[in-house]
């Protein structure tokens, strides 16, 4: 890292710098301006990794900075970088892990199905930190539809830039990871290989390319007043979560609800994947009951990537918004249809706008939550069973009224952009966007409303 940066962190003993990388490009060209920056080691943590442009110029940045004698390691998800065997293995320089691997390579669809609980466990953690000074955690895995304002799947996610003292928190929670007894080095399961798929090419690639080299994202580094110091504590499931030798209390969310105390006034969560359960219903209502005010950011199943998901988030809607509490879903195009299954959508973006608070995103992946206007959480746990029971999670949580001011106010002026606010008269729920008041649920027809009324009937929360 630069003498630049490091002034800035001492300048503030004990303190760490945040940025909030609404903006998925600059989110992309901050990694690799870290990368290119690096100096003595790095850190990779990440669900998913794809073979796209994002994915592979990443890649190649890791590539090229252990050349120059970075230490670079990487832990992968198994499941989530299904594909890139090859391409990893490939990598000279590099130490890369496997968490959780299944047991046999290939072929891999006939492993998964004799191997289910161990598919059903995966590591879901995102960061990425340098030389112990500099770390980005957050909601994005490593694909161009996290990053690329062309892609047409967009997500809306969100970041978190951090310098200072979280960034060696942010290392040694790695650093569990990298020696627990379930993150496999690749070369033990894959051979070497000469990487026989070519690297994306073309104009995407130049793009993010000279983004990364730009003074605007260097300057996102290097001067003091884009940064709020603050406390900030990492908050991460042990690995020992995914063979369920993890005691409750050593979990995210439990350690999350206890950090944020008795919430008095105001409590916002944005999910994109949202299923309260009985348990987390019940904890939202007594909130609301005592008079804090609930609002919940979530996808809509025309927006959502796992339609099956919103099948059980759905009977618990109407619960909530007797109890007053603002649900608010994702809008997807008007012409785009929903469909069933797990194919992730493929809805039209509507301007170039990059923003999070933007009406052009496909669907929404970010996982936050701000409480009284002063904490505010940013990482990759989902508000949902399976991120509660079987994944492994991380993020930040921040003690700041600037920032969690900030993202509260501007999402709640742009949410009736973007997103229906539900409305309950009756039995009857309503998707009101402006004076308009839509019933049934947008973009749907009755057969799927009655197949996925059915699915929510039964048990399956447990399961996904």
């Amino acid at each position: 890292m630069t003498a630049v940066l490091a002034r800035l962190c001492d300048a503030h003993p004990g303190q760490s710098g945040v940025q909030l990388l609404d903006d998925g490009p600059a989110a992309l060209a901050v990694r690799l301006h870290l990368v290119r920056r690096a100096r003595t080691r790095i850190d990779a943590q990440y669900y998913i990794w794809r073979h796209d442009v994002s994915g592979r110029l990443l890649l190649d940045e890791l590539v090229a900075a252990a050349a120059r004698g970075v230490k670079v390691r990487l832990i992968v998800d198994d499941v989530g970088t299904a594909g890139m065997d090859a391409v990893l293995a490939a990598c000279p320089g590099i130490e890369v892990r496997l968490f959780n691997p299944l047991d046999r390579r290939w072929p891999r669809p006939l492993s998964m199905m004799f191997d289910l609980k161990r598919l059903n466990r995966r590591m879901h953690n995102k960061s990425l930190t340098v030389d112990g000074v500099a770390t980005v955690v957050g909601g994005r895995n490593i694909g161009d539809e996290y990053f690329d304002d062309e892609h047409p799947a967009l997500a809306a996610d969100l970041d978190v830039l951090a310098i200072g003292a979280i960034a060696a928190e942010v290392e040694a929670d790695f650093d569990r990871y990298w020696t627990c007894g379930v993150a496999i080095p690749l070369a033990r399961l894959v051979p070497p290989s000469a990487d026989p798929l070519p690297p994306p090419a073309g104009q995407r690639r130049a793009f993010h390319d000279a983004a990364a080299d730009s003074p605007a994202t260097a300057a996102m580094l290097d001067e003091a007043r884009d940064f709020t110091w603050c406390a900030v504590r990492v908050l991460s499931d042990p690995p020992a979560k995914i063979t369920r030798a993890a005691g409750a209390e050593t979990l995210v969310l439990p350690r999350l609800l206890a950090a944020l105390g008795d919430v008095q006034q105001r409590l916002l969560v944005v999910s994109a994947y949202f299923v309260p359960a009985r348990e987390g219903s019940r904890y939202l209502a007594g909130l609301a009951g005592q008079g804090v005010r609930i609002d919940i950011l979530t996808n809509s199943l025309k927006s959502t990537d796992v339609a099956l998901v919103h099948a059980w988030y759905a009977p618990w809607r109407r619960r909530l918004l007797a109890a007053g509490i603002g649900l608010w879903e994702m809008q997807g195009s008007e012409d785009d249809r929903v469909r069933f299954g797990l194919v992730p959508r493929r809805l039209r973006r509507v301007d170039n706008d990059t923003s999070f608070f933007r009406q052009s995103a496909s669907a929404l992946h970010a996982k936050t939550m701000v409480a009284d206007g002063r904490w505010l959480f940013v990482g990759s746990m989902n508000f949902d069973p399976r991120s509660v029971r079987f994944n492994t999670e991380m993020g930040f949580l921040i003690d700041s009224p600037l920032l969690a001011g900030r993202l509260e106010g501007s999402l709640g002026a742009a949410m009736p952009g973007f997103a229906w606010q539900l409305e309950l008269e009756g039995r009857r729920i309503g998707w009101r966007q402006g004076d308009r008041l839509f019933r049934p649920e947008p973009g749907t027809n009755i057969v799927q409303r009655a197949l996925f009324t059915m699915l929510g009937w039964l048990p399956l929360e447990h399961f996904f």
